[in-house]
């Protein structure tokens, strides 16, 4: 994509709310994501609102219970909005939620940088707003690949090398 292309577009209007002291532990946690996003919707044909929770295992348990019915934790939830717009010009694309303890236990058992994990969930968050999913293997294959080009052009490591390596 050319400059001249990506300055055309909107960039997205980013709300991050951090929900957990536990993310002050990471003062550059709000930028990691805001970037990721940035990235993301640059790389993808959407632009609109989007709103970022950043909190804990506990918050999102209760939100995977609630409307997923799964009664535990989990990194990242995204909520699709209807496809609405806001005052005729911005489109509601959603919300996203991060959980820092599940985020963190990944970091350490994948021996992950917590900011190129934080990242990458944004970024994988985003594209479930946008429609992408990972139900079969054609759709988890056509998602992946995208995040990690977009992880790529973040200049962070592709996410799925690790796993692509073990399969072989």
């Amino acid at each position: 994509m050319t400059p001249a292309l990506r300055q055309q577009r909107a960039a997205p209007t980013i709300d991050i709310q951090i929900a957990s002291p536990l993310w002050h532990n990471q003062p550059t946690a709000e930028k990691a994501v805001r970037d990721a996003i940035v990235a993301a919707s640059t790389l993808t044909t959407a632009h609109g609102e989007i709103s970022i929770v950043l909190t804990d295992d506990v918050t999102i348990r209760t939100l995977n219970r609630e409307w997923r019915s799964i009664d535990k934790a989990t990194n990242v939830l995204s909520f699709p909005a209807s496809k609405t717009t806001l005052g005729g010009s911005a489109t509601m694309l959603g919300d996203i939620v991060i959980a820092y303890e599940t985020l963190v236990q990944e970091c350490a058992d994948e021996d992950r940088v917590f900011l190129h994990h934080l990242a990458h969930l944004a970024v994988h968050g985003f594209l479930h707003l946008i429609g992408y999913d990972h139900q079969n293997d054609v759709d988890a294959d056509e998602m992946e690949g995208l995040e990690s080009k977009i992880m790529k052009c973040l200049n962070m490591p592709d996410p799925y090398l690790a796993r692509d390596i073990d399969k072989v």
